[in-house]
């Protein structure tokens, strides 16, 4: 593939300035001081101003302004593994979970309608705090000796008694793209995703892979369209279940196309006013834009409306 333009050095291009994703935008002092320290991961979880993040079955509960319920430490189950999310000014936050707690489950119809309406700072503490719990309910056991492990470092590691592994929350990387080619993005769709949505395409980069390469590879193989000049939008995480979303925009050498159906049901051109139509749920807009807190909703309105792609300039 040819070296992606933009950094001058054949990588991806920085950031570009686009509207802030879902997931994102938190304001917890992640206090990674603390997560060493027992003496004082102690004296937080005793701190009177300390909060649980309330969650049932991995789903939130706001209050009646809308944001997520942190109630008192004296909620915490009997025997509940507690993970510090970190530190709101000085009132330390907390999630937990059960041992026995079995992983998270499909993702509900409430918890969709939540997510669109949900505070930025709301949705990335709830983000960390379901991946983080949901890694601890899938890796409770060691991949190295097959030992039980327990949680450490506030609960953002799991360490093994019996070989002395150390696990780390697992994050996979995800690329999720547009092909761009004469002015217009190929979007797919999926037979499971509400009637007429289409998105970008996304898929996961293997070992061995830059995102430049994946963003190549993931495109020929699921709309047979080669591309290259790869530049980098934006990133997000996505905790179903734990997810790094990395959105890019690539030139398209040609716009034919041939769809692997094991992975799309359909893939197509759209124009910018056909993306902007979408992006505004007008009701004559040719297909139906993925929602507010999904990353692919961010490329297309960097696209669309800022003019952001592979056919624009560098970014210097």
């Amino acid at each position: 593939m040819a070296a992606a333009a933009g950094s001058g050095e054949g990588g991806l291009c920085r950031p570009c300035q686009v509207k802030q994703p879902g997931f994102t935008g938190g304001t917890l002092d992640r206090a990674d001081r603390l997560r060493h320290d027992a003496d004082a991961l102690a004296a937080a979880i005793a701190d009177p101003r300390a909060r649980l993040l309330k969650l049932t079955a991995f789903e939130p509960e706001l209050d009646g302004e809308g944001r997520l319920v942190w109630l008192p430490m004296d909620a915490v189950p009997q025997g509940a593994e507690l993970a510090l999310l970190g530190l709101e000014g000085e009132e330390p936050r907390f999630a937990a979970r059960l041992p026995d707690d079995p992983a998270a489950g499909p993702r509900t119809p409430e918890l969709f309608a939540m997510l669109a309406a949900i505070r930025a700072e709301d949705a990335a503490h709830y983000a960390a705090a379901r991946s983080l719990l949901d890694w601890h309910a899938r890796h409770r056991f060691c991949a190295n000796c097959g030992s039980m492990t327990q949680p450490f470092r506030a609960g953002w590691g799991r360490h093994c008694g019996q070989c002395g592994a150390e696990h780390f929350g697992r994050v996979d990387p995800v690329v999720i793209m547009i092909a761009e080619h004469d002015g217009r993005a190929l979007l797919g769709r999926q037979p499971s995703w509400p009637a007429g949505r289409y998105s970008a395409l996304a898929g996961f980069l293997e070992v061995g892979e830059s995102i430049e390469e994946a963003v190549a590879r993931e495109i020929e193989e699921e709309a047979g369209v080669r591309v290259d000049n790869v530049r980098y939008i934006a990133s997000q995480p996505w905790p179903f279940p734990s997810s790094l979303m990395i959105a890019c925009v690539a030139q398209a050498e040609g716009d034919a196309i041939t769809i692997d159906a094991h992975e799309l049901e359909d893939a197509r051109w759209f124009t910018r006013d056909a993306v902007r139509a979408a992006l505004a749920k007008d009701p004559d807009a040719p297909f139906g834009a993925p929602p507010s807190y999904a990353i692919a909703h961010t490329l297309l309105s960097a696209w669309a409306e800022e003019g952001v792609g592979a056919e624009s300039e560098p970014v210097a």
